[in-house]
C-alpha cells in the first residue's frame, strides 16, 4: 500500500475502467446480458484451462530438467501458486515472488535458478503472444482502419516482437556460450560494480546463469516454445468455449488476437487481478470485429473472472496446505542470504 507501483496500477485500471470500458456501457443491457448468459459452457473452458495449467507444469518440469528433476504432480501446485500470486500481486509479479520460493522449499532449487526459469518462460509466453498478433496481421490491418480503439496495434506488435525476440537471442547466445557469458558476466560484476556488493552479485549471475542450462539444446529449446503455443491455444481454446454461451461469434483466430492483445496489455502497471488493463484490451478487440460493445463486456467481465478465479482458489488452497503466508514468503526472500560462489 505504500509503494509508488500500487497507486500507479491503480490510476491506470481507474483510467481504462472510466476512459475505455465505461463509455461503451448501458448498464441495463449489460444486466440482461450477464442473466441470458449460458454459463454451463465455462465447464469445459475451465476445463480446457487447467490442462493447459498441467502442460505448464510438464513445461517447468522439462526447463528444469538440466538442473534438478522434479515429477509434474510436485510442480503442478507450485504452478498453481505462482499464478495465484500473479492474480493478485500488480504486473503478474507472483511468479517471480512465490513460485521460486515454493520451489526451493519442496525441491531444493536455488530461487535465483528458478527465477531465471520463470523470465525464460516471460519470454517464450510473449513470443507466442506475438506469435498469436502476427497470425492476424491481415485481419489487423482492416480492423486499424475501422477503429479508433485499435489503433496502432500493428506498430506495438512489431516493437515487441523485436524486443521479445531479442531477450530470447541474448539468452539463448548466453545459454549457448556459457563459459563466454560467465568470463563477461564476472569481468562486468569485478569492474562495473562496488566491491561489497560483488560476492552476492557473482553468486546470483551464477545461479541465473545454471537456470539458462534448459536452452543449451536447440531440441530442447524449440520444445519449450512449440509447448508454449500449446499452452496459449488451450487458454484460447477456453475464450472459445465460453463465447458459446453469449449472442456473438468470431473465429478463433480473433480470439488468438484477443488473447495475445489481453496478456501483453495486462504486464503494464495495474491494480491486482490486473482489472481495467484486460477489460479495456478485450472490449476493444470485440468491438473492432463488430460485436455490440454491452455483449462484449458481458463477456470480456465473465472470462475474466474464470480466468482469475479458478486458479486462484486452487493456488490459495495449496498455498495453505503447504503451511505459507504471503508475509512469511516475503520475508523469507527479501532477508535470504545470497547464494554461494560456484
Amino acid at each position: 500500500m505504500k509503494r509508488w507501483q500500487f497507486w500507479l496500477g491503480i490510476l491506470v485500471s481507474i483510467a481504462c475502467i472510466v476512459f475505455l470500458v465505461l463509455p461503451r456501457l448501458n448498464f441495463p443491457q449489460l444486466w440482461d446480458s450477464l442473466r441470458s448468459a449460458n454459463y454451463l459452457w465455462l465447464i469445459p473452458g475451465i476445463s480446457v484451462y487447467f490442462i493447459g495449467v498441467w502442460v505448464r507444469s510438464w513445461r517447468l518440469h522439462y526447463m528444469m530438467r538440466p538442473i534438478k528433476k522434479v515429477p509434474v504432480r510436485t510442480l503442478f501446485p507450485m504452478v498453481c501458486i505462482g499464478y495465484m500470486g500473479n492474480n493478485i500481486y500488480p504486473a503478474r509479479a507472483g511468479e517471480f515472488l512465490l513460485r521460486p520460493y515454493v520451489i526451493k522449499q519442496k525441491a531444493g532449487v536455488p530461487i535465483s535458478v528458478s527465477f531465471a526459469i520463470v523470465l525464460i518462460e516471460r519470454m517464450f509466453d510473449a513470443v507466442v503472444m506475438m506469435l498469436f498478433i502476427f497470425v492476424n496481421l491481415p485481419e489487423l490491418a482492416r480492423l486499424t482502419g475501422a477503429s479508433n480503439t485499435v489503433g496502432n496495434i500493428q506498430e506495438v506488435a512489431i516493437v515487441g516482437t523485436v524486443v521479445f525476440f531479442g531477450a530470447l537471442l541474448v539468452f539463448l547466445l548466453a545459454a549457448m556460450f556459457p563459459l563466454v557469458t560467465s568470463r563477461a558476466v564476472e569481468w562486468s560484476v569485478r569492474h562495473l560494480t562496488p566491491s561489497r556488493f560483488r560476492p552476492k552479485l557473482q553468486g546470483l549471475a551464477d545461479r541465473f546463469l545454471e537456470g539458462l542450462s534448459c536452452l543449451r539444446s536447440p531440441r530442447d529449446a524449440v520444445m519449450i516454445l512449440l509447448t508454449s503455443i500449446v499452452i496459449w491455444l488451450l487458454e484460447t481454446g477456453k475464450y472459445w468455449f465460453l463465447m458459446q454461451g453469449f449472442p456473438f461469434t468470431v473465429s478463433f483466430f480473433a480470439l488468438m488476437l484477443m488473447n495475445g492483445i489481453a496478456n501483453l496489455v495486462t504486464t503494464i502497471p495495474s491494480a491486482p487481478a490486473y482489472v481495467g488493463t484486460f477489460e479495456a484490451a478485450g472490449i476493444s478487440i470485440l468491438t473492432a470485429y463488430g460485436v455490440n460493445g454491452t455483449v462484449a463486456t458481458a463477456y470480456t467481465v465473465v472470462l475474466h473472472a474464470a480466468l482469475w478465479l479458478p486458479i486462484t482458489l486452487l493456488g490459495a488452497w495449496f498455498m495453505v496446505r503447504e503451511g505459507l503466508s504471503m508475509t512469511k514468503v516475503r520475508k523469507e526472500v527479501e532477508t535470504a542470504p545470497p547464494p554461494p560462489m560456484t
